[in-house]
Order: C-alpha cells, then structure tokens, then sequence
C-alpha cells in the first residue's frame, strides 16, 4: 500500500502564484500567436481576453489563500493552464471559420464558461467547510444522479443530436447532464463503500487463489453494469456508459484493494460490449469505423462514416513532430474539431511535442488528485478524491482512445480543453472539491504522528473540538501524570484495514502505582466510550 511521508506543510501559496504566471502566459502567448499568424495582429478582444482570464486566476487564488491555505498548489495553476491552450485553439478555429463566412463565437462562450467554473470551484471551497459533510448525502447523492442520467429521455426537455439522446434545452441552454451525475455518483460510490467495504474485501470464497466477492455482494456492481447498458440503449451514449461503469469499478478496487473485482467489472463489461455491438445497430456502426476506416463504404456511410475519424488521424499526421504552428494547419476541415476532436486540431498544429506536454498536464494532475487520496486521512475521502481523480484520467482516455483508434470513438470530451459549457463547468466542479479535499489533507493534525510530538502548527480538525486521548497505564504512565504530561496514544486500525475514524475507542485514565509495585500494577479506570464519526 502507498504511503505518504509525514511532514508539515506551511500554508504558502507563494508557489501557486508562480506557477499560475506560467499558467498565464501559455494561455494568453497561445491567444496572441492565433491573431498574429491569422491576421496579422494581435485579436480585436485580445486585452479583454487576457484581463478577463487573469481576474478568474487571481479570484481562484485569492479563495485559496482565505479559505483553504493548505490546499495543493498545483491543482488550480495546471486547470488554468489547460484553459487557456483549449481557450486559444477554439479562438483560432473561430477565426479560421470567420475567414470563410462563418459567424460563430464559440470562444467568447467558452470564457464565459470558463468564469461560471470558476466561480462554482470558488463556491465550493468557500462554503464546503469539510468534505466528510457530503457523507451524510451519499444517497441523495444516488437518487440525484440517477435523475441526471433520465433526464434526456424526457419527452419535453430532452434532445437528440447527432444520433444521441444526451442533451436538455432548459430556457434555451443545452446541458448534458451527464457531466454532473458522475460527481453525483462518485460521492454516493464514497459513502457505499467506505461503509461496506470490510464485507465487499473479505466475505467469499476463494478460486485458484483469487479471493472472490459473495453472490449477494455482487448487487451493486450488477446494478451498475445494468444502469450503463441501459444509458447505451436508450441515449445511445458509450461514452457515459463506459465512465460510470468504469468509475465504479476502480472505487471498488481502490476500496477493498482486491483485483477479482477487477476482473469481474472487465468480464462483465466485455460481455455487455458483445451483446451491444451484436443487438444494437448505433454501436455495431461505432466498431466499424472503429475496425475499417478506410474502406470506401464505411468512409462514405452517412451517418455514421468514418469521414471524421479518419480526417483527425490526417491532421494528426500532418503535424508531424514539432506542428505546423498556431494558426497554420487546417483544423476547420475536421467536424467538430473544436470539440470532440479539439485533440487532432492540437495536434496538427502543436504536433507531437505539444501534445506530449498537453498529457503531461493532464498527468500531473491526475497525480495531485491521488496523491490527495493517499494523504487525507478519512476513509470517504481517500475514496472520493481518488474516484474523482480516476474519472477524469478515465475519461482522457476514453476521449483520445477513441481519436487515435485504441477503442471505438465516443461521444466525451477532453476535460478543460475542448469547447462545451457543461464539461467545463463540472470539471470545475471536480477541482473545487479536488482542492478542497487537498487542503484537509496538508493541514496539520491535532494528533500526533506515532513516534512524534505535535507539530507546532497543529491547529484542530475543523469539525471538532479537542479530541479524546489514551493515557498509557503502567509505570510510564505514572511516570507522564508525575510530569504533567500525557503519553497520548494514536488510535490504531481495526481489523481488516477498517479506517481509524469509523472505530470506537477508550478514553483512560492511570492511578499512580504504589510505592514498591511492579510495572503493570497501576490501575486503569475506563472514563467514557467516544464513537469516533465522519460527519
């Protein structure tokens, strides 16, 4: 199992603020490189463009230092970073797109996006105080989700583009709601598994050395995998159907740390996939262009031909190593390249180098938000920052696999980079409480590292008051009392991996021994159980 290092963290955002500089200048250099290749100067908005971008860096910042001093200082500057290179190839595409008679504005709204998902991350560290609140709603977290994912069936609201039922037109603002069921569930896996954990990774008999999981234990997956399949069949979305089921099985992994469930989730899930390319024509029409791009059939199939596909991998192509540059290439020949396929316009004119680093972004990421999940000390956060750390490298993969031909394409989007208000603002969403998570994690405990004094900036866990201690009994105990100090003790885990704060403990007290006794002759009186609570 992983582990972190103890040490203490001082609640500087000194490196943030470098690191957004640089955030900064990626985005605002990429705007400017778009006007001064393509025109010639510098973009009409460009200054309020950059202003506008530099205040929601600065707000971002600003909350942190308040209301989370010890949160990563790594997690906003990237987001900000990865902003604003999407920011400047969708204003490149705007542009490409005005020089031959189109009038879209598609990166004006995603900047305004892009400030409504700031502020909703803002919101989040502000009025989230500690994340283990959102325990107590795991399951209306569920009962929301599940609305989220129905809601484009409904007659009325919902919306078929492109052959995919996935969209709501709610006072003429098209939402996929999608986007915000995987947070919703996400903290409703949390609170299931935190609970039954011990149950799903020790209860079942054990096949040629794999432990597996109890028939009745299988319910939940089961559930899911059923809830996924139905999404592929009745919003003709594989995209999403592949990100729950896919979210919910690394939980369980990273819960019960067992790999039969892994196992299980990829047998399971092959089976669905058989059965959906076999029975259902949209998802055969996914493996085709998947398998045979080229062929002149498929190529020509409208809908559903691979013209697009095969249009990004020639851009791709086209960049080469270094790109042909900002402004250069011919993104605008590719069907929703500021989109779904933002991957290959990047790609074509940053070229392998530039994508490289884009990954790299995306990779340090992922890495902050795991190793928030590896440092915080509740076992419902451990669970939730992982998951939403998984889901967002999950869905990278599902997205640029689906481009380059590793699995079949999907309808999702790269997080923070391609254009579509309803990923930017969830994601924002998912960094909000990524950061939130983060900074519970780095804030000093109030009790002591075993071995270890207190560090000397300890200040209280934000939920409560002083906590209860266990005064060793014996002579050393005897010994503390006589000095004025207590030998506090760090709560150790249950059986079977159980998290310390879901224990009950003791707290005692120690009476001096007598005069001439033994080591072990002091007396221990029990003074009160305390249940030790995630809120």
């Amino acid at each position: 199992m992983a582990t972190v290092e103890p040490h203490e963290v001082r609640p500087s955002r000194r490196a943030e603020a470098g690191l957004l500089v640089l955030a900064l200048a990626l985005g605002i250099g990429a705007y400017a490189s778009v006007g001064l290749s393509m025109l010639g100067e510098l973009p009409t908005n460009f200054y309020v463009y950059s202003a506008g971008l530099v205040a929601l860096a600065v707000v971002g910042h600003v909350v942190l230092r308040l209301k989370a001093p010890y949160a990563d200082p790594v997690i906003l500057p990237v987001t900000i970073a990865l902003n604003g290179i999407g920011l400047g190839m969708i204003n490149r595409i705007d542009i490409g797109g005005k020089l031959v008679g189109s009038d879209k504005d598609l990166a004006s709204k995603q900047l305004m996006w892009t400030a409504l998902g700031v502020i909703a991350a803002c919101v989040v560290v502000w009025l989230l105080k500690d994340h283990r609140t959102l325990r107590k709603y795991s399951y209306t977290a569920m009962i929301v989700g599940l609305v989220l994912v129905v809601l484009p069936l409904l007659p009325v609201i919902g919306r078929n583009i492109n052959g995919a039922r996935i969209w709501v037109n709610i006072a003429g603002m098209s939402l996929q709601p999608a986007e915000f069921a995987k947070i919703a569930f996400a903290i409703f896996f949390a609170g299931y598994l935190v609970t039954n954990r011990d149950t799903l990774a020790l209860a079942g008999p054990k096949v040629l050395g794999l432990q597996l999981p109890r028939l009745r234990d299988l319910g939940p997956l089961v559930i899911v995998w059923a809830a996924s399949l139905a999404v592929l069949i009745f919003e003709r979305d594989l995209g999403t159907s592949l990100l729950f089921f896919g979210l919910f099985v690394a939980m369980l992994y990273i819960a019960t740390e067992r790999f039969s469930w892994v196992a299980i989730g990829l047998s399971m899930f092959a089976v669905g996939a058989v059965v959906a390319a076999s029975a259902f024509p949209h998802v055969q029409a996914r493996v085709d262009v998947w398998l045979h791009p080229l062929d002149p059939e498929i190529y020509g199939r409208d809908p559903g031909g691979s013209g697009q596909l095969v249009g990004g991998m020639f851009g791709l192509a086209n960049g080469g190593l270094t790109g042909t540059g900002w402004g250069e290439g011919y993104p605008r020949l590719v069907p929703y390249s500021f989109s779904d396929f933002i991957y290959t316009s990047l790609g074509e004119e940053l070229g392998l180098t530039g994508l490289l680093a884009i990954l790299v972004m995306y990779l340090v990421l992922v890495e902050r938000g795991l190793r928030t999940a590896i440092g915080v000390r509740d076992g419902f956060g451990k669970l939730l920052a992982g998951g939403l750390a998984f889901v967002m490298a999950w869905q990278l993969f599902v997205v640029i696999g689906g481009i380059t031909r590793i699995i079949p394409l999907t309808g999702l989007t790269m997080p923070f980079v391609a254009q579509g208000g309803s990923s930017l603002l969830a994601n924002w969403l998912v960094v909000g409480l990524l950061l939130r998570i983060s900074d519970n994690a780095r804030r000093p405990s109030s009790l002591p590292v075993r071995g270890q004094v207190a560090p000397s900036r300890a200040s209280e866990r934000p939920d409560t008051g002083p906590q209860p201690v266990v005064v060793q009994a014996g002579a050393q105990g005897a010994a503390d009392l006589a000095d004025g100090r207590s030998a506090v003790g760090q709560r150790e885990p249950a059986a079977h991996g159980a998290f310390p704060d879901d224990q009950p403990t003791q707290v005692v007290r120690t009476a001096l021994p007598e005069v001439g006794g033994g080591p072990d002759t002091g007396a221990t009186e029990i003074i009160e159980d305390t249940e030790w609570k995630t809120p």
